[in-house]
């Protein structure tokens, strides 16, 4: 296992080095320059002009923008080597545009109520919807193609002026979640597209999904603390931290970072790899005994809330001695065929607490390919020079990566964004 991840800045010091460069927007490039990048990587688009020295000038926002799971320099360096044909960029770039919901002909459904669990269900409506406006959104920002940008601007408008509610049973927190922080990236990527309505995009996050997200936390619906799988919690972090990037609100955002490393619940991070083999470089991963769906879709979940972290100027990926990474080694060896230790795992279920425990490893779903392997292969062993072997493995597996609508039609199948091959190689 490589030397552990010590930074030489904290991430939150290079942007206070940086001075007015997060705000500008420019974070990509920041971090790229101080991890020996090339040109391609380095340029960004739209930069900002110098600081008004004007008394009316507005206030510069309080986050990067775009600054979730891509900054301006990672959308740029996919541009730049897509149009110079390069691989595996060129690879990852024809998945996306041989997936349907990349078409700009798509035309969205909004509802006024989405429910999820229970009698009713409707909600594939709306992550199809969704992920039809983060690919026809990535299309323009690589491509340049209005066509898919004023797709996006619609479907995404469509939605806002109508949508009112969202309920079903306990599965809500997994829509407020899910579906919240994927919303929110794909309006960051049109932010400032002419036609978007972005006031009304954002009333329609802070008034239907973060009320259910931070009730989640909270309260974890009437439930002891451990009642819920790491996952309920970890997309309701996503959602709360992207929500808060969206709409430059630190409370929110600092609220996100804060459960990740000291949450009561299983989402945060010591909680959702509760046990660490230091002679090995593995974490357990907290639904480990249960599937391996779940646990791969953990990883997803994780390496998005890191990225957006990162690209805001804050470093979970490297939080409490690399403990993610441990994790996604643990996760990734097992589901490449290796064994990986395992540590009889007990907790408490319902609102009375009854204990539960595991005591095995579950092989269901072992082997499980979903498009979440790139962006922490990229982090890990390009960004940071770190060695992941399984890790690095498995994103290998699964290159060139998909998105919703290639990974089946299930709701699983839709809950990574993906296209880590064509948004992450370095």
């Amino acid at each position: 296992m490589a030397e552990h991840n010590k930074h030489r800045f904290s991430r939150r010091g290079v942007i206070q080095i940086a001075g007015g460069v997060a705000a500008s927007g420019a974070v990509g490039a920041l971090a790229v320059s101080l991890n020996g990048g090339d040109s391609a990587d380095a340029a960004q688009t739209g930069a900002s002009a110098p600081p008004s020295t004007s008394s009316t000038a507005s206030p510069k926002p309080l986050f990067a923008h775009p600054g979730m799971l891509h900054n301006a320099g990672d959308l740029n360096r996919s541009k730049v080597r897509v149009a110079a044909k390069k691989e595996p960029w060129l690879a990852g770039w024809r998945r996306l545009t041989a997936n349907r919901h990349s078409a700009s002909t798509w035309k969205p459904n909004p509802q006024a109520t989405i429910i999820r669990g229970g009698e009713g269900q409707n909600y594939a409506i709306l992550f199809n919807d969704i992920h039809a406006a983060y690919q026809n959104a990535l299309r323009w920002k690589i491509a340049g193609t209005k066509e898919h940008a004023e797709t996006a601007v619609a479907i995404l408008n469509a939605w806002s002026a109508k949508l009112t509610t969202l309920t079903g049973n306990s599965d809500r927190f997994l829509a407020s979640g899910i579906y919240g922080y994927q919303f929110a990236n794909a309006a960051e990527l049109v932010r400032d597209y002419p036609g978007f309505d972005l006031a009304r995009f954002k009333k329609m996050l802070l008034n239907i999904f973060h009320p259910l997200s931070d009730d989640f936390l909270k309260h974890h619906n009437g439930a002891v603390i451990t009642n819920y799988w790491a996952n309920w919690d970890l997309c309701n972090i996503a959602s709360i931290m992207a929500i808060g990037i969206l709409c430059d609100d630190k409370a929110k955002f600092d609220r996100a970072v804060t459960y990740f490393k000291k949450g009561a619940g299983n989402g945060s991070i010591k909680n959702a790899a509760p046990f660490v083999y230091e002679d090995q470089g593995l974490a357990q991963w907290q639904e480990s005994g249960r599937d391996q769906g779940h646990t791969v879709m953990g990883m997803g979940l994780l390496g998005s809330i890191c990225e957006m972290a990162w690209n805001q100027g804050v470093d979970l990926y490297g939080y409490d001695d690399n403990r993610l990474m441990k994790g996604a080694e643990y996760v990734a060896k097992y589901n490449l065929g290796g064994d990986v230790p395992f540590t009889k795992y007990t907790w408490r279920t319902g609102t009375k607490g009854a204990w539960r425990e595991q005591a095995v490893i579950s092989d269901i779903g072992r082997g499980q390919i979903r498009p979440v392997w790139e962006l922490l292969h990229n982090h890990y062993a390009r960004r940071r020079r770190l060695t992941v072997p399984h890790v690095t493995a498995m994103a290998e597996k699964v290159r060139a990566e998909g998105g919703g609508g290639d990974y089946g039609p299930n709701s699983g199948g839709f809950d990574q964004l993906g296209f880590g091959t064509l948004l992450y190689s370095k």
